[in-house]
């Protein structure tokens, strides 16, 4: 099953990289994830890789995955390694204005034969695309707060200096 959604960010790229490709705020924005933190020597970039967990309705799913593609500032994708069968990818594509579009992609398995795994991956689609939706939501929130906490900032430093 494949969902994905795309959102313009009224940011440039480099500001909406920093916070996806960071993993120590993939909590403060990701919907329905409740685990991801660093599984190993590599922190961030290709090879890096994470213990993560998904909540679908009362289950938390998901395991170990591996970022397979890192091209600042503009792709980052990873797959399962154990666990959950699935793949990730943030796309950010500079667009007019300073702006960025910004598209978020997951493709999933659920572990079962025939019918039984088909109708199980139709059944969390809904829930699935739901927590897809709220990762841009909150990734355009989390995005416009780090621009006020930087432009309050610079008026701070500008007050004490002048």
């Amino acid at each position: 099953m494949r969902v994905n959604g795309d959102r313009l960010l009224s940011a440039p790229i480099e500001d909406v990289w920093a916070i996806v490709s960071d993993p120590e705020r993939a909590l403060n924005y990701m919907s329905g994830v409740t685990r991801w933190e660093v599984a190993g020597d590599i922190r961030t970039g290709l090879g890096a890789r994470y213990r993560m967990l998904f909540r679908i309705g009362a289950a938390e799913l998901g395991g170990l995955v591996e970022v397979v593609e890192f091209d600042e500032p503009c792709d980052l994708a990873w797959t399962s390694v154990t666990g959950l069968d699935h793949r990730g990818r943030w796309r950010l594509r500079e667009a007019a204005g300073g702006r960025t579009r910004v598209e978020f992609r997951l493709a999933y398995v659920v572990a079962g034969a025939g019918l039984s795994g088909w109708l199980a991956e139709r059944i969390a689609a809904p829930t699935v695309s739901r927590h897809v939706g709220q990762t841009l939501r909150q990734l355009d929130r989390l995005v416009e707060q780090e621009q006020l906490r930087e432009r309050a900032a610079r008026r701070r430093a500008g007050a004490i200096g002048g």
